[in-house]
């Protein structure tokens, strides 16, 4: 499957079954929501999505706590399940997208390297937040991010029907 393919799959899947996705980017900056859009009559199932790259525009705009990100990091997996729980309900739609991680080339440690991705889907029966860590530049690490952000999004919408 092609790049392209991914996001004509899932807007084809979200348009014919009149399915809702909405998306909160840190470290692909709004990459999925441009592959998403790219698609014609993406308008028909995506609302909008939110770049939250600071911490103030996740707490302020999505709803993540505060508290959360100090003990855990913005790169973790509450702050990840709490971006798609956030974005689904701004803009009222079935799914929501969280994607936080390092992408890189610096601001990695240790416990966390840089290509630490944690990627959450948010669905009317759940949400599920899977790890993922990815190698390569900059730019590899935020294409890979987005191949598996919408990857995961057809997963979840696909086990859900």
């Amino acid at each position: 499957m092609t790049e392209r393919d991914l996001e004509e799959r899932l807007v084809g899947i979200c348009l014919e079954e009149g399915i809702r996705i909405a998306t909160a980017e840190s470290c692909t900056g709004g990459l999925v929501a441009c592959r998403i859009t790219r698609v014609p009559g993406a308008s028909g199932c995506f609302p909008g999505g939110v770049v939250a790259y600071a911490n103030e525009i996740k707490e302020a705009l999505l709803g993540v706590d505060a508290g959360i990100i100090r003990e855990q990091g913005a790169v973790s997996e509450p702050v990840a399940r709490m971006m798609a729980e956030g974005a689904r309900r701004v803009f009222r739609s079935d799914y929501g997208l969280g994607v936080t991680g390092i992408a890189g080339p610096s601001g990695g440690t240790a416990a966390k390297p840089v290509g630490l991705v944690y990627l959450a889907v948010s669905g009317p029966k759940s949400t599920v937040c899977r790890e993922y860590r990815f190698t390569g530049d900059r730019q590899a690490i935020r294409s890979q991010t987005a191949d598996a952000a919408l990857r995961d999004l057809i997963s979840m919408i696909m086990e859900d029907m």
